[in-house]
């Protein structure tokens, strides 16, 4: 008799902290139309400096939320801006910091994963600390020059981030 009772109150407190630990989590996500913006002002950005682009912005889980290939772009372009917005979001920075781990570190575990790209061109799209996305530019002569539309695009939607 004695261990039905201890069975029973061992199930009991288990039952009781699980469910005090089981409580939703809840997020706040980018949005279809905001991160439409994002890609368009990027891009929109790149071509007023006669770059043609692509991007990518993923979201919180790195799901592709937008995937726009610019008008007279390489083919690789769109592939590229994908890898590129995996890596920020992946590491919660921008991509140059994957870039310069590897030159810190060329045998850096990262550097075998899948999408992985050590190339300038993403940023991390954030509220407050947490990171709920990453956009991906690719296509102007230079990763800095994708980085800035990439900037611009977050900048256009800056005050809806919070």
């Amino acid at each position: 008799m004695k261990k039905i009772v201890t069975i029973a109150l061992a199930a009991g407190v288990a039952a009781f902290a699980s469910s005090a630990n089981a409580q939703l989590i809840t997020n706040k996500d980018l949005s279809l139309p905001m991160a439409i913006t994002i890609a368009q002002t990027a891009i929109e950005s790149c071509k007023a400096q006669g770059y043609n682009v692509s991007a990518h912005v993923l979201g919180r889980n790195g799901e592709i939320l937008v995937s726009m290939r610019g008008d007279n772009t390489g083919p690789h372009t769109l592939e590229n801006s994908f890898k590129k917005a995996w890596t920020s979001r992946a590491q919660r920075a921008p991509s140059i910091n994957f870039a310069n781990t590897l030159k810190d570190n060329p045998t850096a575990g990262a550097r075998s994963l899948s999408n992985m790209v050590p190339a300038q061109g993403a940023l991390p799209i954030n509220i407050g600390m947490e990171t709920i996305g990453a956009i991906g530019i690719s296509g102007a002569p230079g990763g800095d020059k994708d980085e800035a539309c990439a900037k611009l695009g977050i900048d256009k939607v800056a005050a809806d981030l919070r």
